[in-house]
């Protein structure tokens, strides 16, 4: 879907009629994270937003996972796989699975680690401990409460921010901002701008921690774009913040396309696009997540073979203080857990 403008104007018309239908679907979903989630039996994760919309949780998902191979634990991904036909449990396999199985995310994040696709969360949880899971990545869901989240971990853009700071459908939030505040606990900021400082000072206030971050590109990636004109298209939560990362890296974005977020590109688009790029004499370049919504099971398809992705990790200001956030997350986990199985 496309947000609409007035998501991210301060003050609308628009905004304001829908502003009753906004408070039922608020309240309604207030309610519900209030419930009680399944405990999986080890220790839980999350990364999501308080929005609609990209923020960069992806790259965090697999910036953590690194951190906890790093840390000698065995992580595994539960997704609901957005996008996808398949319901699950599925373990996600790259050599016979298409985005339009189980969603463009998880098929991309696939590639370096195991990864659950079910959009029973709670059902997904089995699945997922069988994978030989020491910890489970849960990759979005903050306001679904089938799972007990032993650790929340809430990614904002540091220009957009929340928006008109509003509920569906009176502005991007998936539920009013208190309750969803009170159930973080560690905020990532990615990027400049002041979108999120108001938030991020109220988490600090309460001891929270806020750590801030910055998407990099890939040397590879960075190497075959160097010297070259190019035309850039995506079809994710914000394409502008992608056309915008280009352009801070050098690389020279002639002309830029933007559809809605996880697009079904068709051969034909795909083609007018590989013209449009000859035509100008540019080089086509997109995501890595746009590309996988293209990838077969036997790999990339030859009239896709033109395009170029520009792969980009999440690098952390204080790298410390994610690692000992994560250790220190994951010792409260086990403690609650061998607490209340001595008790019983």
């Amino acid at each position: 879907m496309r947000e609409p403008a007035f998501w991210h104007r301060p003050s609308s018309w628009t905004s304001q009629l829908l502003r009753p239908l906004a408070a039922l679907y608020g309240a309604v979903a207030a309610r519900r994270m209030q419930q009680p989630g399944i405990d999986a039996g080890i220790p839980v994760i999350f990364v999501g937003n308080y929005h609609v919309g990209g923020a960069g949780k992806t790259p965090t998902v697999l910036a953590l996972a690194k951190l906890l191979r790093e840390l000698d634990e065995r992580p595994v991904v539960l997704s609901r796989g957005y996008g996808g036909r398949l319901a699950g449990p599925v373990k996600v396999d790259r050599d016979h699975h298409t985005a339009a199985d189980i969603g463009d995310e998880p098929l991309m994040m696939a590639a370096t680690l195991p990864v659950v696709v079910s959009r029973d969360r709670a059902a997904g949880l089995a699945l997922a401990r069988a994978q030989n899971a020491s910890v489970i990545l849960m990759d979005d869901g903050f306001q679904n409460p089938s799972v007990l989240k032993d650790t929340c971990l809430i990614v904002i853009d540091a220009t957009r921010g929340v928006g008109n700071g509003r509920v569906i459908p009176a502005g991007p939030l998936r539920a009013p901002l208190s309750p969803q505040l009170e159930r973080t606990d560690a905020l990532i900021v990615v990027g400049e701008g002041s979108g999120a400082k108001k938030i991020a000072a109220d988490l600090a206030a309460r001891g929270k921690p806020v750590l801030s971050a910055h998407l990099r590109p890939d040397e590879a990636s960075l190497s075959a774009l160097r010297g070259q004109r190019v035309l850039a298209f995506a079809g994710i939560g914000d394409p502008a913040r992608f056309f915008n990362t280009l352009r801070a890296s050098g690389v020279d974005v002639v002309r830029n396309t933007a559809f809605a977020d996880h697009h079904a590109f068709t051969k034909d688009e795909i083609a007018q696009l590989v013209a449009d790029a000859r035509g100008d004499a540019l080089t086509l370049v997109t995501t890595e997540k746009d590309l996988a919504r293209l990838r077969g099971p036997a790999g990339m398809p030859a009239w896709a073979q033109p395009i170029v992705p520009f792969a980009v990790t999440l690098q952390f200001e204080d790298a410390a203080a994610l690692r000992r956030l994560v250790s220190d997350q994951l010792f409260k986990a086990r403690s609650r857990r061998l607490g209340a199985s001595a008790r019983s």
